[in-house]
């Protein structure tokens, strides 16, 4: 099955957004829900706005299209805020701040903000600062959410950022990074060139964004390492977005390529490039995704693109296949088998097993009590 054959109307209108106007009232019902369920209505509905099509739409379809163009502006508005406060929180450390992924989309205004939703903040600062960083964002009023003992040990010890923090008063989070994979990952990268090759923003001063390539390797690592697949279509939006914009810009390509090399992430660049290729009809040069550093051999592709796909389609029930949920699961392990090696791994779900059976006795309790 084809990415086209698995969602539509959904991948028919992000490949050609213009499709909108041709859709009748059982294909918008779809489209709404199938965008809802993967974070990207409001993309969707800004697509719409900047295409002028608004007044050929169905009239039933175009208050959810305002509402949702209402919550991204709302969303972004917030970040924009909250950013500030990080900056002031931490004016005084030494080195640079670097905001990731959707805030630094939001900040810098790249082509991912247009309509995209937050959950979070995430920022990158050195190794050597971060217990300094931390100790500035408690006294600003952020608390780590962790409280477990386990949960302490695994992110300290083991991954590549702090427990999450929430604010106390307004709730909101941040992730803080200090490097884009775990210390037990099976791709080994550093985030010194990233820091060193930051861009300074002017507002907020203070704080930077990782140059374009840095921001395309980011995100290709968290979307094909990391495994986060509930908003793994969003996170393809995304980097379609930036590939598009970016690959108008003078050597752009190799420069991509040679950046890979640099922060040994040519593995999940070449995912990156063929699934954006194959889902979004991103326009990629065949060559750039052969000379990808580091890519899967070849008879391990086919496997890799079907559970991708799997993966991809998951965000609503009308994309899936009969195989969704085994891939699904498959996704789920090899995220973490990349993120340790099996003897930390092995504890590490049994862990993960034996407390999600202990919050389903609370709830069960809760209900019965």
């Amino acid at each position: 099955m084809t990415p086209a054959q698995r969602c539509p109307p959904l991948l028919d209108v992000l490949r050609q957004p213009a499709r909108m106007a041709t859709l009748d009232l059982k294909n918008w019902d779809l489209l709404l829900r199938q965008a809802g369920s993967a974070g990207l209505l409001s993309r969707i509905a800004v697509l719409a706005d900047q295409l002028g099509l608004n007044a050929q739409l169905p009239t039933e379809v175009r208050p959810h299209l305002t509402a949702a163009r209402t919550l991204a502006a709302k969303q972004r508005q917030a970040v924009r805020w909250e950013a500030r406060r990080v900056a002031r929180a931490l004016a005084k450390l030494e080195g640079p701040v670097l905001l990731l992924k959707g805030a630094a989309y939001a900040i810098a205004d790249l082509p991912p903000a247009a309509g995209r939703l937050f959950s979070d903040i995430d920022i990158l600062v050195p190794r050597d600062q971060l217990g300094q960083t931390e100790g500035a964002l408690m006294l600003a009023g952020w608390h780590t959410q962790k409280q477990d003992a386990y949960d302490q040990r695994y992110y300290r010890l083991w991954m590549h950022e702090l427990p999450p923090m929430t604010h106390i008063r307004r709730g909101t989070v941040l992730d803080v990074h200090h490097n884009l994979l775990p210390e037990t990952s099976r791709i080994r990268t550093h985030a010194a060139p990233i820091l060193e090759a930051a861009q300074a923003l002017t507002d907020p001063a203070g704080l930077s964004i990782p140059t374009h390539t840095d921001l395309v390797l980011h995100s290709a690592c968290h979307l094909f390492h990391e495994g986060e697949w509930g908003h793994g279509l969003r996170d393809l939006v995304d980097l379609d977005a930036m590939l598009r914009e970016f690959s108008a810009e003078l050597g752009f390509w190799p420069n991509l390529l040679a950046r890979a090399r640099t922060l040994n992430l040519g593995r999940p660049l070449y995912y990156a490039l063929d699934t954006c290729q194959r889902w979004l009809l991103t326009p990629i040069p065949d060559q750039i995704i052969a000379e990808c550093p580091s890519p899967p051999p070849t008879w391990q592709r086919p496997l890799m693109r079907m559970l991708f796909d799997a993966g991809l389609a998951s965000t609503h029930l009308s994309c899936q296949g009969p195989l969704s949920q085994l891939a699904g699961l498959v996704l789920y392990v090899r995220g973490h088998y990349l993120r340790m090696p099996w003897q930390l791994l092995i504890p590490h779900l049994l862990h993960q097993v034996k407390r999600s059976e202990m919050e389903t006795d609370k709830e069960s309790d809760k209900k019965n009590g």
